[in-house]
């Protein structure tokens, strides 16, 4: 009898939905190569503004510390370096949330510690999500052979459901800011979240990645919440705060109050990430310091400032077309509602065919995010009043 493989993988869907997007433009730019210049990508929510100059400087200082005997460095810490740490805890002290360094995993982002989070519980449990949901969180549950329940988002709740009693979960997923919808947890809805978890001896794992957008009293952090540290995991990324995307930088919190079954998770993840991670490079983790130093701060201000003047551009436009949509405030991603009760690859044919747009299809999310359709501000300014004047005249059609 040969190698037993992890048949769990032919559970999960042969296309990722970004590589079924990316196919299509494919197909359509070699079916239209005179109009492939025209193409407006607002799909996937890669950032387009660059690095501050801030963090391009702390990367070459670091580069050239690395050129030189006397400030080379080798392995370092596969939980981080201090000094990326410390900052991280000062931080949070802003919203006001305490945080032990011992607590804080420099990671390469927030999607890798997602799925990697998942050896620390046992395979066959259940996790709840969210539907829409981010599809990293449905595929590594498969991928381990979890039960998945979900929990539906409609407009009827604003695409913010909330716990239900009679259901039982060993894990529970929750994106705030959310991805895809940009629909934002009020402290009301987060406690009743801990809450549920806390009855139900569940872990939260809690994904932050679009905080920095958040305005006003909403929560940053699930820790904001009381209760929260011994209930909850929280996941951060530089990418969309200060454009890691392709730098590649992120944490993971896992309080010390976290215990289960008798183990310190804080514990086993720091087990589990000095045995198979050997860390972020010192370049990397000296530009991501430079993100909370104070010219830092501001020119990274800036850069998500703009970045919401491309969602009001968006939520002007759906507003004027009388579209109903969630997210543009407090979050980088526009949720709207496919026009002419369309589904959202219908939708996503159109765009691409008709006005050169391309978004993100809302049925690649999940059965309740059929007829709906994701659009991101992460383009430039131009690009964006561009694709709206060409969507306002698509549609008055």
């Amino acid at each position: 009898m040969g190698i037993k493989i992890n048949t769990h993988y032919q559970e999960v869907k042969e296309s990722y939905l970004f590589a079924e997007i990316a196919k299509r433009i494919r197909i359509w730019q070699e079916s239209h190569p005179e109009k492939a210049d025209k193409l407006i990508r607002m799909g996937i929510g890669d950032v387009t503004r660059p690095l501050p100059k801030e963090v391009v400087k702390a990367l070459k200082e670091a580069s050239d510390e690395m050129g030189v005997a006397e400030s080379f460095h080798g392995y370092g810490p596969e939980q981080g370096y201090d000094f990326l740490r410390e900052k991280i805890q000062e931080y949070y002290k802003s919203f006001p949330v305490d945080l032990a360094k011992e607590e804080i995993f420099i990671s390469d982002g927030a999607k890798s510690d997602l799925g990697n989070i998942l050896d620390l519980f046992d395979r066959g449990i259940t996790a709840l999500v969210t539907d829409p949901v981010y599809p990293v969180y449905v595929d590594t549950n498969i991928m381990q052979g979890n039960k998945l329940l979900y929990a539906r988002a409609g407009e009827e709740n604003g695409f913010l459901p909330m716990p239900d009693p009679s259901v039982k979960a060993d894990l529970i997923y929750l994106c705030s800011p959310n991805n895809p919808t940009g629909a934002v947890y009020d402290r009301t809805g987060l406690t009743a979240w801990v809450n549920y978890a806390k009855e139900k001896n569940a872990v939260i794992l809690f994904d932050a990645a679009y905080e920095c957008f958040v305005e006003g009293d909403l929560p940053h952090s699930i820790y904001e919440i009381p209760g929260a540290k011994n209930c909850a995991i929280e996941f951060c990324s530089f990418s969309k705060k200060a454009g890691f995307t392709g730098t590649r930088c992120g944490y993971t919190v896992v309080p010390d109050s976290l215990v289960f079954g008798g183990q310190s998770l804080r514990k086993m993840w720091l087990r589990r990430q000095t045995t198979k991670f050997n860390g972020v490079s010192y370049i990397v983790q000296k530009a991501a310091a430079a993100v909370f130093t104070e010219h830092g701060a501001k020119e990274i201000e800036e850069n998500i400032n703009y970045y919401k003047e491309n969602a009001k551009m968006i939520m002007k436009t759906l507003d004027e077309l009388g579209i109903y949509y969630t997210g543009g405030k407090n979050s980088p991603y526009v949720w709207m509602k496919c026009p002419n009760g369309l589904r959202s690859w219908d939708f996503f044919d159109k765009l691409l065919e008709e006005i050169y747009v391309v978004g993100t299809p809302g049925a690649g999310f999940g059965e309740a995010g059929e007829g709906y359709f994701r659009l991101t501000a992460f383009s430039t300014q131009e690009k964006t009043k561009e694709a709206m004047e060409r969507l306002k005249i698509l549609l008055a059609k």
